[in-house]
């Protein structure tokens, strides 16, 4: 399902990724870690086609992401920080809508809403307008939207940030029920404790480098700690004593 090889990011002097080389099945849910600036939006940005990479090339469900934007594009959904609402429209007139991009009908398209709202709780949004949100259900209809057709890949990149508990527990719980065969997870947080109870594997970037990839229990026994907190700050630790400022 992912398939990236020594892939590169530059903006001007600026290195976003040094590189990476990634490798990731269906059916499970790959966590994506690192501090602000590791490069990890940058990765994310590149495999949904926003960016194009300097080096290097990434396949997403066997699609390359620069000669086959389009492909890869009716494959994926993706969910970040900064995601608009139109503001005058409905829950439910949203969803509808960016059903019809993916060729949805109107009864497939209500059938599909009917399924997210049993699995995200969307009722008090559905028939809402989305100037009346708060920020929980602003996220939920955004993460409703991205999956609309039901992607192959989904990105979340910082999905639970600004969310209260209740709706981060839904988020969370959904990002479980999201693991199946042919599809994979790619979930972008600062949350340890996301990552432990999500993910199945986790890789860790920094200064746009892939410090490490594995599963988590994996991660732990080769850094020889006892948290994922510890190891991710071990591995930061032993880059910069690597590679000095």
């Amino acid at each position: 399902m992912l398939d990236i090889e020594n892939l590169g990011k530059t903006y001007g002097a600026h290195v976003a990724l040094r590189g990476v080389t990634l490798h990731a099945d269906g059916g499970q849910v790959f966590g994506l870690l690192g501090p602000n600036g590791a490069g990890k939006t940058t990765l994310l940005r590149v495999l949904a086609t926003l960016l194009e990479p300097t080096t290097g090339h990434a396949r997403v469900g066997g699609h390359d992401v620069r000669r086959e934007p389009e492909a890869v594009r009716r494959i994926i959904g993706v969910v970040n920080g900064g995601m608009g609402l139109y503001d005058r429209l409905t829950g439910r007139e949203i969803l509808r809508y960016f059903a019809g991009f993916y060729g949805l009908t109107r009864a497939q398209a209500d059938t599909r809403i009917a399924e997210l709202d049993h699995a995200l709780g969307l009722a008090e949004t559905l028939d809402r307008r989305a100037g009346e949100y708060s920020t929980g259900m602003k996220q939920k209809i955004v993460v409703a939207r991205a999956v609309i057709h039901d992607p192959e890949v989904l990105v979340l990149d910082e999905a639970a940030s600004g969310l209260d508990i209740l709706a981060r527990r839904a988020l969370l719980d959904f990002v479980l029920a999201a693991r199946r065969p042919g599809r994979l997870v790619l979930y972008s947080t600062h949350v340890m404790s996301e990552v432990e109870e999500v993910c199945d594997r986790v890789a860790i970037i920094d200064h746009g480098e892939l410090l490490t990839e594995g599963t988590v229990t994996g991660v732990l026994a080769a850094t020889g700690q006892k948290s994922l907190e510890r190891a991710f700050f071990h591995l930061l630790q032993e880059r910069a004593e690597r590679v000095p400022a």
